[in-house]
């Protein structure tokens, strides 16, 4: 018996390129249609082995459960639904303590879901089947609620859905900050009483990876306002886990130093109430690197100002394609050298201020061109 839901294709298939290999389709009727495209030598190239479908599927098993190595899971199929469901943020916790854990752990049950679709009606399949599901449900949790920018893959979720039938459909994982212990945030995850239940969570490695994927979300949303607040917080991140990853710290350490990140995340975001500055004016504040010792000298009161005067001028220079028409965009830097001129800002630092101040219009610009 053969199975071919591989194909080695010699010729363009659409718009594929020739001899692209076609790992999985997944589904019969997909497989039929697009054997129709195929010619008979194609066609008879077509398919693998079930014997050696078999054995790289189970080759596949055992590289992820040696990943849960002294972990027992054998809950999350002989438990109550509620008890089930805490085996997922505690198995997720064991990944996380391992050295590159998730990625290791997303690439083996990817590997293992794909030989699995492959000979899903075979006796050693069924065997796993279960176990299957449950790896698929972890690795299902990571991609929603650890993976910064991620996607699954969407037709292998759906595909192992269809097959695994007794396992725990992706879609339907719990929410795992509720699992963890935790009340599902909005964007407030930067509250006191939040971050203390993070804090105190016991499955320590979920928490970090939590509190970090959070972090960087709302790192993402600022870059879109704040030029040089996004990047400053960014590289704090970036150092902080960094630092965790090299295995410098704890764990726990690492959890305390991101909240504090966290906290003075959003005590930048009320420094804008604080020194009464709107959004843009806070963004081209910063932007005239206030921190500078040298820039420091001209005081709250100028350098606010010099923010208020350039949102003003910008806005009303600006045009949708500015930032591609280099007389216009020649001209603003002109303007911008001329205003920090005229409010005494430093000789030697006004030429990246004028370029940082330029990088910080072009994220504004298309709220504000005609």
């Amino acid at each position: 018996m053969r199975y071919d839901n591989i194909a080695r294709v010699n010729r363009v298939f659409k718009d594929k390129p020739g001899g692209l290999v076609v790992d999985y389709l997944g589904i019969a009727e997909q497989l039929k249609k697009a054997l129709k495209d195929y010619t008979e030598g194609d066609r008879g190239q077509t398919g693998i082995p079930q014997e050696e479908v078999i054995a790289l599927m189970l080759e596949k098993y055992e590289v992820v459960k040696g990943l849960f190595h002294s972990f027992n899971y054998q809950q999350f199929f002989t438990g109550t639904p509620s008890q089930r469901v805490t085996v997922i943020p505690v198995a997720m916790d064991h990944i996380l303590g391992q050295d590159d854990g998730k990625q290791r752990y997303m690439k083996a049950v990817n590997e293992l879901a794909k030989a699995f679709a492959l000979c899903s009606s075979s006796d050693e399949a069924i065997n796993i089947r279960d176990e299957v599901g449950f790896f698929q449900a972890i690795r299902a949790a990571f991609a929603k609620h650890t993976t910064a920018g991620g996607r699954s893959q969407e037709d292998l979720d759906t595909a192992i859905r269809q097959i695994v039938s007794k396992a725990v459909a992706s879609d339907a994982v719990v929410d795992i900050f509720k699992d963890a212990g935790l009340k599902n945030p909005d964007i407030s995850i930067l509250s006191d009483e939040f971050l203390e239940e993070v804090r105190g969570l016991p499955t320590r490695n979920l928490a970090l990876e939590l509190l970090q994927k959070l972090i960087n979300d709302e790192i993402k949303t600022r870059s879109r306002r704040n030029l040089v607040q996004s990047r400053s917080f960014a590289q704090m991140l970036e150092q902080t886990v960094r630092r965790y990853q090299n295995r410098a710290v704890e764990a726990a350490q690492v959890i305390a130093e991101l909240i504090d990140l966290a906290r003075e995340m959003r005590e930048a975001y009320k420094r804008g109430e604080n020194l009464g500055l709107t959004e843009d004016e806070l963004a081209f504040y910063d932007a005239l690197e206030v921190n500078d010792s040298a820039v420091a000298v001209l005081g709250d009161e100028t350098l606010q100002a010099i923010a208020r005067e350039l949102v003003q001028t910008i806005r009303r220079s600006v045009t949708i394609d500015w930032t591609v028409k280099e007389s216009v965009r020649a001209k603003l830097r002109t303007t911008v050298k001329r205003l920090l001129r005229k409010y005494g800002y430093p000789p030697d630092k006004q030429e990246k201020a004028t370029l940082t101040v330029l990088q910080q219009a072009e994220l504004l610009c298309k709220d504000w061109a005609a």
